[in-house]
């Protein structure tokens, strides 16, 4: 708006053009992802105002942003050698390290965004006939059943029976820890606590520090295939 403002041009005034123009001359400072962004949060906020009857039309729809084309993934993943490493430098004798095994376990072989896992309840984790399930609370309130690989599941059952709460089924499966990390809460563990005991791990067996949450869904993936 304030390049708006600068060129003369109110908001009902503004048009497919003058979108173009803006970001034509963001492309000139900026990165194309940044300046794809940028038209998305623009596109995004005309929809609102048409719906609320502020404009008649949204004048970033047509416009494109610039091409921009990933050929290889930024995502640092791990071989399946260094995953085995990293599972084997666990200490399963505590129930801390239980219950990140299980979190890597889940991330890398049921390929779950850490985002999904940290909203997962107890009762998200059962068994139907010979098979274990997994279910994922994705992005917009999507919940995605997807079969358990048996790592993944034997991970997850002894970190429940350690935590004991298997029969706690409408409470948070990932919980955080005590203070001292002996014991769990009954909060749901946060993405960002999930991220910190990575680095701690990646750091003590010495792996790449460039490895993240996304990391072991890429793992699992790239493996997979």
């Amino acid at each position: 708006m304030h390049w708006c403002e600068q060129i003369a041009v109110g908001l009902t005034a503004i048009e497919p053009v003058v979108v173009a123009a803006y970001v034509e001359e963001l492309s000139s400072a900026h990165s194309a992802p940044s300046v794809k962004q940028h038209l998305a949060a623009l596109s995004m906020l005309f929809d609102w105002l048409v719906i609320g009857q502020v404009m008649t039309f949204n004048p970033a729809a047509s416009v494109h942003g610039p091409k921009h084309i990933v050929r290889e993934g930024k995502t640092p993943i791990l071989d399946e050698h260094e995953m085995r490493e990293l599972l084997a430098s666990l200490n399963t004798g505590k129930l801390s390290d239980l219950r990140d095994r299980a979190i890597l376990g889940l991330m890398a072989y049921s390929f779950a965004r850490v985002s999904a896992l940290t909203k997962m309840q107890v009762k998200d984790f059962y068994q139907q006939g010979s098979k274990s399930w997994f279910i994922l609370h994705e992005k917009g309130g999507k919940l995605n059943k997807v079969p358990a690989h048996h790592k993944a599941a034997e991970f997850v059952e002894h970190y429940i029976s350690a935590a004991g709460i298997k029969d706690e089924r409408n409470t948070p499966l990932f919980r955080s820890l005590s203070c001292r990390g002996t014991a769990i809460t009954d909060r749901a563990v946060d993405r960002k606590n999930v991220f910190h005991m990575i680095h701690r791990k990646i750091k003590k067996t010495g792996l790449p520090k460039e490895i993240g949450c996304h990391s072991f869904r890429g793992t699992g993936i790239t493996n997979f295939l």
